[in-house]
């Protein structure tokens, strides 16, 4: 069977897209590819350098001199990937309560977003790559054969997020989990849409090999 040269899959924060994508490119050989590690990690970035956040010129001059890199995962500590800023190794600190809360204002910046999806673009030509995001489908990759959406209800999507971050030192409250997705609901409004070709999926009460498992079955359908 030949597969979509590039499988897009976007929807909200905490809809699951991470293991999905993760789960569904190692079933294929496929590269995994989460794009919103990029934002995350030039949020952290701006926060490390004492950036006022709300200055866009400054944080967009910064998207334009940072090197983010994303590798196979480079320790075995559950990470799904290694994301690397100017060479240093920032796959747990981009995952903070304090980045969590800050990264749809960053990624809010037109010129922010212009040079990511360059970069993210780059990788997305290569092919065989599963990319996840939030506008893969829409402004990333429009030309993805496959277009998945994800609809997964605000409390599902917070449930999922702690079961994330269980290994924090300290869990915050779900109450506290659902607000911030909620906001990250408002703020991502722009690009918090299915392309118009995309396929929805809903992961309510499906688990992410049965997810894996219906994408699978999608794929093998008579054409």
């Amino acid at each position: 069977m030949q597969y979509p040269f590039v499988i897009a899959i976007d929807g909200p924060a905490g809809a699951g897209k991470s293991t999905l994508g993760a789960r569904l490119a190692t079933r294929l050989d496929y590269l995994y590819f989460d794009t919103g590690v990029m934002y995350r990690a030039l949020t952290l970035a701006a926060m490390q350098a004492g950036l006022e956040l709300h200055d866009q010129a400054a944080v967009e001059a910064l998207a334009t001199r940072i090197v983010i890199e994303v590798t196979p995962p480079t320790h075995d500590d559950g990470r799904q990937y290694t994301v690397l800023t100017d060479g240093n190794d920032v796959t747990w600190p981009i995952r903070s309560p304090e980045v969590e809360a800050q990264v749809s204002l960053v990624a809010s910046y037109p010129g922010v977003r212009r040079e990511l999806v360059r970069q993210q673009q780059a990788i997305g030509h290569r092919g065989r790559v599963v990319m996840v995001g939030r506008d893969i489908g829409t402004i990333v990759m429009p030309e993805a054969e496959l277009k998945i959406f994800l609809a997964t209800s605000l409390d599902e999507r917070a449930r999922r997020r702690l079961h994330e971050q269980r290994d924090l030192p300290h869990l915050p409250p779900v109450t506290q989990v659902r607000a911030s997705l909620a906001r990250r609901d408002d703020l991502d409004q722009h690009v918090l849409h299915p392309a118009d070709d995309a396929v929805i999926l809903n992961t309510d009460g499906r688990s992410p090999d049965e997810e894996v498992a219906w994408i699978m079955a999608y794929l093998a359908r008579p054409t």
